[in-house]
């Protein structure tokens, strides 16, 4: 069974750094698709930053020079550092993996900007 675990939210000033982690169990994934996704109550799931599944790197232009991606343990743990942190990046942030056509999602981890 694939579960995945998310830590690492809090509350930040603008300008500081937080590090999200997900740690995936029920297999192994390092060629998977794994990355984040974000949300604002009342809209849509966006796009963060994602490993693909030939191994590189995608981010969204919103976050591009400020958050990094990286990844541990086989593949199995994804890390979302993100710098330079901004209130509009205020959201519930959700770990993601495709695997073996299905997806799965973390359970979510609040991240506050305050200005």
């Amino acid at each position: 069974q694939v579960q995945l675990l998310e830590s690492g939210g809090g509350l930040v000033q603008a300008g500081g750094s937080l590090r999200l982690s997900c740690v995936a169990s029920g297999g192994i994934f390092s060629f998977n698709t794994m990355g984040w996704y974000r949300q604002v109550a009342g809209k849509q799931r966006e796009f963060v930053a994602t490993f693909t599944s030939g191994g590189g790197t995608m981010y969204a232009d919103s976050v591009k020079g400020r958050f990094t991606i990286s990844r541990a343990n086989a593949g199995n743990t994804v890390y979302l550092q993100m710098n330079s942190l901004k209130p509009e990046d205020t959201a519930v942030y959700y770990c993601y993996l495709r695997f073996r056509s299905n997806d799965y999602w973390g359970q979510g981890t609040q991240v506050t900007v305050s200005s």
